[in-house]
């Protein structure tokens, strides 16, 4: 059957098409120069169209393609159109009943997901949607017209939900089904910890993402979350003891954490090892050598004595050096310079020995050679720093040539080695799961460890627990960006909070979460206290009404009551406190650094020190640019870290914290503290 334009219609309409005609599945649209084959599964909608004299047909075909035949007699189109659509559709409900059964397959793939007992991991999804896509070119109509099958329609918008909002669907599937498994293992919720696990707790401990980072504020019971993890993994048959690593900061926070992963989950397989144990184990396993860790290392003394008798002969016998050195103590570091032989000064020799310590520490952890490091740093600071550099290359030397007649090595050098180890595959990783606390202390080296474990099995996931607004060792090497940017560093994962703290009242936090985030860098994320502060359990008081409030708290703190003096710096340690063990025996005072503070807790927290100057709070910035070329970027805010260290002094205090500021030469952060409603008293 077929359908031409008339003589008139055909030279009126100049349409390059004057023809159609049936054919056993499709239509063929031709005219004199042209011709096009329609198959019918290519062909979306049939419109039938009448003009002012002849009739019109209209062909949509998939990606918004027309093709028009004009010029047909009005009466001949109707009858064309009616058995065209009567043909078309028989044919398009056989091939319905097909797609139906296509689309069934795809939706009992999807109902297999839905319903399985385990996480549903979003690295699976782009998986996932590939399946329907295939199928979708397997079904023999346009995707576009299943909406119009009764059959196929409910299974088709299925599909297209997870092709078009696969996240959201995943992300739903995910909660309900971390919502029944909760409920599901209460009891083990309940008592894997002394106390029960919260919600927030709870999801992270379940979550199943290939990388999963856990902001955990003060105080939320982050360790908890640690050992309910391992316990966790190991109930659900995840993982043998044995394919579960813990990796803590310090050798202190990995005892602990053994200690509590025995207590409470009695496995003996599972170990929390410092960074530098595992790098020490792969060396062992990986080269068959025991690497003995260098007294540079374990002996602060030896360390500072080599380099500072390293200096000192360096000074007295070459001309070059002692003038370049006293450049820089004097135009960098705007120290005062004695004349003469001034690396003899005791003093100063003891007071560059720390910064000695520090930028061969940057060096080591850089393991790149010295033209490497000059490479990195910015041409603005290049030939500066490449002076720089000269002048402790001496110093470098001393410390490797150390090494060598101890046959040692240090801890820098420990973990490069490891990481050498891993990418020539001397040594196969038998983690399945990687659980790392205070993770906002990570350095570059240490990620990179991490990336040559995971490298080395693929399927490993990463589990990390810390708090960007605790991030306090930017000095030391950590890199905050390696958690804020989680996901650029360590694959596509997850994000949760723990959204409880334990320790301070909801004053405290309130302050301390608002002071904190006045930093628009940090993440954003709830933490809720249990109980109930007033106005008073944040104060700023002068700093001479020391005495007189260490007299009241005496007269009401309990006797197990701790009180924690906090300063930014050893030497800013009150002398009041000279008098303190006869003047106030009942208090349990005790003074430290704020970074010391790290991981305390107490009943009253007392903040000495809010001033500015040299050795104010927030601290001056002294950094030379060895720190400049060879630490992490510094933060674009005014103050970021030093802010994150008063978050951590006041986020100690169970009930009370008190700020004593200097009223002469008052901190800055005390203008910020009183503009969020910290009152300013004169006396305690």
């Amino acid at each position: 059957m077929e359908l031409k334009s008339t003589s008139f219609g055909k030279h009126l309409a100049q349409h390059p098409y004057n023809r159609v005609r049936l054919l056993n599945a499709g239509v063929e649209v031709s005219g004199d120069k042209h011709h096009y084959l329609i198959p019918f599964n290519q062909l979306i909608h049939i419109r039938c169209k009448r003009g002012i004299v002849w009739g019109e047909l209209e062909f949509e075909l998939p990606e918004q393609k027309v093709v028009r035949l004009h010029g047909t007699e009005w009466q001949e189109t109707q009858q064309f159109y009616h058995y065209l659509m009567k043909e078309w559709q028989a044919w398009s409900l056989e091939m319905s009943e097909v797609s139906a059964g296509v689309l069934q397959q795809q939706i009992e793939s999807l109902t297999r997901i839905e319903q399985q007992d385990a996480w549903f991991k979003r690295s699976r999804l782009a998986d996932v949607q590939k399946q329907i896509n295939r199928a979708f070119e397997a079904i023999p109509v346009p995707v576009e017209r299943l909406g119009e099958f009764e059959n196929c329609r409910d299974n088709y918008e299925i599909c297209l939900r997870w092709l078009k909002q696969g996240a959201q669907s995943v992300d739903r599937r995910n909660l309900d089904w971390t919502e029944q498994v909760i409920d599901q293992h209460r009891d083990f919720f309940d008592s894997v910890e002394a106390t029960p696990l919260n919600n927030s707790q709870c999801r992270a401990v379940v979550n199943g993402e290939d990388s999963v980072l856990v902001l955990a504020g003060a105080g939320s019971g982050k360790t908890s979350v640690l050992v309910a993890r391992a316990g966790w993994l190991l109930l659900r048959q995840e993982a043998l003891p044995e394919q579960i690593l813990l990796l803590a900061f310090g050798r202190q926070a990995a005892d602990e954490m053994n200690t509590r992963i025995k207590e409470r989950l009695h496995a003996d397989g599972i170990k929390a090892k410092t960074f530098h144990a595992l790098a020490l184990q792969i060396i062992q396993e990986g080269s068959k050598k025991v690497p003995k860790i260098s007294k540079l290392e374990t002996d602060s003394k030896t360390r500072r004595a080599l380099l500072v008798k390293t200096w000192q002969q360096q000074c007295s016998e070459k001309k070059a050096q002692a003038s370049g050195w006293r450049q820089w103590l004097n135009d960098e570091l705007e120290w005062d310079v004695p004349e003469g032989d001034y690396w003899k000064n005791k003093a100063l020799a003891e007071r560059l020995g720390s910064r000695l310590e520090r930028w061969i520490g940057l060096m080591r952890t850089h393991g790149g050679s010295q033209a490497d490091m000059i490479e990195q740093a910015s041409e603005e600071v290049r030939d500066l720093f490449s002076k720089r550099v000269r002048l402790m290359a001496p110093l470098l030397k001393a410390w490797k040539a150390k090494l060598k007649e101890e046959d040692a090595v240090d801890f820098s050098g420990l973990i490069h080695q490891a990481i050498n180890i891993l990418d020539k595959g001397r040594f196969i990783s038998p983690w399945k799961h990687i659980l790392v606390d205070e993770f906002q202390d990570i350095s570059p080296q240490r990620a990179m460890l991490l990336a040559a474990l995971r490298k080395q099995n693929s399927q490993t996931n990463l589990f990390a627990v810390g708090d960007d607004w605790q991030a306090i060792y930017r000095f030391s090497g950590a890199e905050l960006g390696l958690t804020t940017a989680f996901a650029a560093n360590f694959g596509e994962g997850a994000q949760c909070a723990l959204d409880t703290t334990y320790r301070f009242n909801d004053r405290i936090g309130e302050i301390a979460n608002r002071f904190v985030l006045q930093n628009p860098h940090q993440l954003k994320k709830p933490l809720n206290s249990l109980t109930k502060g007033n106005k008073k359990s944040v104060v700023i008081l002068p700093d001479d009404q020391l005495e007189k409030l260490l007299d009241k708290l005496s007269g009401f703190a309990e006797d197990d009551d701790q009180i924690l003096i906090l300063a930014r710096y050893h030497h800013l340690r009150p002398e009041v406190l000279q008098k303190a063990a006869t003047r106030w025996p009942k208090l349990n005072l005790e003074f430290m650094t704020i970074h010391a503070s790290k991981g305390q807790q107490a009943e009253f927290v007392i903040i000495v020190g809010l001033h500015e100057g040299n050795d104010g709070f927030p601290a001056a910035a002294r950094e030379s640019v060895m720190e400049e070329v060879l630490l992490p970027a510094p933060e674009d805010f005014a103050d970021a870290e030093e802010r994150r260290l008063l978050y951590v002094a006041m986020t100690r205090a169970k009930h009370q914290v008190w700020l004593m500021q200097d009223k002469n030469r008052p901190s800055v952060f005390v203008e910020q503290l009183e503009a969020l409603g910290v009152p300013t008293q004169r006396k305690p």
